[in-house]
């Protein structure tokens, strides 16, 4: 049997922060040629509602560029003929390369036939049918459109998640793929048929087979993570475990992504081939919850010693380190936790906490961190970072 080739713990993290844009300096003035790199390598960014401090997807390139102007990914996700992204079911809600439309058809035409998608939709879609055409024609008449200007929307039931009938609608449609996104009113979504929306030479592709599409899928994961187990690889996009595994199996054959033993990891891991192995990696950053480097929060465990989850939805006497709550990026090592809130109409960036991690060194972290504080507040158009009890015991607000 052939010996595989064996990782330390610190070469696979480098692995994978090199992998994630985190292994080169940050340009001085970040323009629409860095986003597109590194809309490239990631791939996708996710969407999320939540809006504490900066809507999910605008995070990821500051995390890795710095103070970029926002309005550039607003151009590219729904920019009319200069679009290069498109929204669709990626890893969660995402904004997707516009080139990966044609490798994720599989997924909406299993859609379509209510497989891969949240059971109650499936079935409002099943149960519901004639509705759901209905919808259709109107925004083929009348798109762009949001689930408040349908006809026959109905009323949305609660809060959250309480959807009215159209948009349920509107979202099964949006699975299927046989309507996208035009545009954001806000956060909300306007609806409109791909044709309208999207290049035609995106809809012309061809669409190739499953296993084909798949495959492509689980190299684009390998790429942008460097080194991952199988969980990692399907979840970057939420593969099917059947699907991943036979897809990983193919293209261990062919040379695609090569078996490896990382130090520790108590599972087979992967390494793309074409990875940079660095020997060190010289970051600083604030990192969302919903950053690919942390998303799937048994690879930070494994990867950082860093045990993770958002506690928005803990209660408040219960939540360990705070609501809303970044992991800090030093070097090669998540260094901190920073529970932080845009306060918009005093114009100011409040930092309920900081939480040091056990091993790091505050009189290092700390001045590492006010500076990406003013960073972000500046990107922010917060003039003034404000530290509540819990930060303030951290060496870093007066030096």
């Amino acid at each position: 049997m052939q010996r595989l080739d064996r990782l330390t713990l610190a070469q696979a993290r480098r692995i994978a922060l090199a992998a994630q844009g985190f292994g080169e300096r940050r340009p001085r003035t970040p323009g629409r040629r860095h986003l597109e790199r590194m809309l490239a390598r990631l791939g996708l960014v996710q969407i999320d509602s939540v809006n504490v401090l900066v809507r999910a997807h605008y995070m990821p390139a500051f995390s890795r560029l710095g103070a970029y102007d926002p309005a550039l990914l607003d151009r590219a996700a729904y920019g009319g003929k200069r679009r290069t992204l498109f929204e669709y079911w990626g890893h969660e809600a995402s904004l997707v390369r516009l080139d990966l439309h044609p490798i994720l058809r599989w997924r909406m035409a299993r859609a379509e036939k209510g497989e891969g998608i949240y059971d109650g939709l499936a079935r409002f879609g099943e149960e519901r049918r004639d509705f759901v055409r209905a919808v259709l024609r109107e925004v083929e008449a009348r798109g762009p459109i949001s689930a408040r200007e349908l006809a026959e929307g109905g009323r949305g039931r609660g809060s959250w998640w309480g959807w009215s009938d159209g948009k349920r609608a509107l979202e099964w449609l949006f699975w299927a793929g046989l309507v996208t996104t035009a545009a954001r009113r806000g956060f909300e979504r306007v609806y409109d048929l791909p044709e309208r929306v999207l290049p035609p030479a995106v809809l012309a592709a061809p669409t190739p087979p499953e296993p084909e599409a798949q495959r492509e899928l689980v190299r684009i994961a390998a790429r942008t993570l460097g080194v991952a187990t199988e969980r990692d690889l399907r979840d970057y996009f939420r593969l099917g475990v059947a699907d991943a595994k036979a897809r990983i199996a193919e293209l261990v054959e062919e040379g695609a992504v090569m078996p490896v033993e990382v130090e520790g990891w108590p599972m087979a891991a992967y390494l793309d081939p074409t990875a940079r192995r660095p020997r060190r990696i010289e970051a600083r950053a604030l990192i969302s919850p919903f950053d690919p480097l942390v998303w799937e929060r048994s690879r930070a465990e494994r990867l950082f010693g860093f045990r993770y989850r958002i506690e928005i939805y803990t209660p408040a006497h219960k939540r360990e380190h705070g609501y809303y709550v970044l992991p800090f990026l030093l070097g090669d090592k998540l260094v901190a936790r920073v529970d932080l809130k845009a306060d918009r109409a005093g114009g100011r960036l409040l930092v309920h906490a900081v939480h040091v991690e056990p091993f790091a060194e505050p009189d290092v972290v700390g001045p590492a961190l006010r500076d990406e504080l003013q960073a972000m507040a500046a990107w922010l158009s917060q003039g003034e970072v404000v530290p509540g009890p819990k930060a303030r015991s951290v060496p870093m607000w007066n030096s």
